[in-house]
């Protein structure tokens, strides 16, 4: 299983190099994040101690139960599924960027607790490029005005944007996520506003790594083309 692990990941590794070269892009600067929902902590210990260095998680819970038996190892985790407000506490033990902030309501109950604490927190906002009801994230349309409202939040870092594209064979409809991601984010630093950077764009999985990059992705995220098909508890259906 672990050997079929670095196999996978070189050959990711690899596909991110070929679409940055056919892209006349630096390959360092797009990271691979390994996505972890439902992989067991040894097998996370074992893609990380080869030199990975970014996961991330979906539910807070997951994050909870693998932290003990990984916290040895340098690495970096991110939230990247829903968050809901009564999460926020127990989610800022374990993680350096929430990728998931969709509104100003949870962002502001994100910084309230980042005030008690003293402390400040990467975020991503989260995009919902593909306008499907089903998904999380912010309209297109809003989200100019919604980081102009969190970057007066002082306790947030505003990195840039995070957006799961469309599942689908059409080719074009999946570009045109990305293509509204790479405006939003040149609209972004265009404002040159404090506590936003606005360089990352989280978006792109396996299946569209090459196109994602191509339209500017700086972070790529992959889970079951790593590990596998994902291992599910019955109460998770």
């Amino acid at each position: 299983m672990q050997e079929t692990i670095i196999h996978n990941i070189n050959i990711i590794r690899q596909r991110i190099k070929n679409a940055c070269l056919a892209s006349n892009r630096n390959e360092n600067e797009v990271e691979l994040m390994l996505v972890t929902k439902t992989v067991d902590a040894e097998n996370i210990r074992f893609a990380l101690n080869h030199g990975e260095i970014l996961m991330g998680e979906n539910k807070v819970q997951e994050l909870k139960q693998k932290y003990d038996e990984l916290k040895d190892i340098p690495h970096q985790a991110h939230l990247i599924g829903h968050l809901q407000s009564n999460k926020i506490k127990d989610v800022l033990k374990y993680v350096s960027c929430i990728q998931s902030v969709d509104g100003l309501e949870l962002a502001q109950k994100i910084n309230v607790q980042l005030e008690k604490e003293d402390r400040t927190l990467d975020i991503l906002v989260q995009v919902n490029s593909s306008f499907e009801e089903s998904k999380f994230g912010a309209e297109p349309e809003q989200v100019l005005e919604l980081v102009k409202e969190i970057s007066n939040l002082k306790s947030l870092k505003i990195k840039g944007l995070m957006t799961i594209g469309i599942f689908s064979d059409d080719q074009e409809k999946v570009r045109a996520c990305f293509k509204i991601m790479k405006k939003l984010q040149s609209q972004i630093i265009d404002l040159g506003l404090s506590n936003v950077e606005g360089k990352t764009l989280s978006m792109g999985m396996s299946g569209d790594l090459e196109m994602a990059i191509e339209e500017g992705s700086t972070m790529i995220r992959v889970g079951t083309a790593i590990f596998g098909a994902r291992q599910y508890l019955k109460n998770e259906f």
